[in-house]
């Protein structure tokens, strides 16, 4: 299988749209995923007989949505969009650990509902759990990441989350902080 296809599209208005598809292999259902980037999508299922239908579904629905204007976001037109929490120590303890796991899978779901991109990968830095997110609005995905992690209770007073050019990723500049602070870095 060729994984997600997800394309976006502005509309006259300036307003991002996106679609997504997949192939969900465990309910053998074909998933199509769509709406304003930021809002909670809306999702379609379809059953399919197998892999080989979910692949001419996806290349179909491709297609139509290369037709309809929609097309990928390259990486480089993205932003680095990252989740801080403080820690108490250095590297992380159990707890830390615990607390990553469970920021990312939120982070996850709550971002891809809505369009706002993909969770790429986490790390411990000095007393800093950082969670990157390529995301295609940096507001739009500030505010959810904010919404998220109030809503999944990951210690939102010590979030900081800070937002850089893809092509940039040295330049962070801070887009939200629990504390008083003007400067963000990893």
């Amino acid at each position: 299988m060729s994984g997600i296809v997800r394309v976006y599209k502005r509309d006259d208005e300036g307003t991002l749209h996106f679609r997504e598809a997949w192939f969900d292999e465990d309910y053998e259902q074909f998933v199509m995923n769509y709406g304003v980037v930021g809002h909670q999508s809306k999702t379609e299922e379809t059953d399919v007989p197998d892999a080989a239908a979910a692949e001419g579904l996806l290349d179909a629905f491709a297609v139509q949505c290369a037709e309809d204007g929609y097309a990928e976001i390259p990486e480089n037109e993205q932003y680095w969009v990252v989740a801080q929490f403080a820690l108490k120590t250095r590297e992380g303890t159990d707890r830390d650990r615990y607390l990553e796991e469970k920021a990312k899978d939120a982070l996850i779901s709550h971002l891809a509902w809505r369009g706002l991109g993909t969770v790429e990968r986490s790390e411990f830095t000095d007393f800093k759990l950082n969670i990157f997110c390529l995301c295609p609005e940096v507001n739009k995905a500030v505010n959810a990441i904010k919404v998220c992690a109030r809503n999944e209770d990951l210690d939102f007073t010590k979030l900081s989350i800070g937002a850089a050019p893809h092509s940039d990723p040295e330049n962070f500049k801070l887009k939200h902080s629990a504390k008083s602070a003007n400067t963000f870095s990893l």
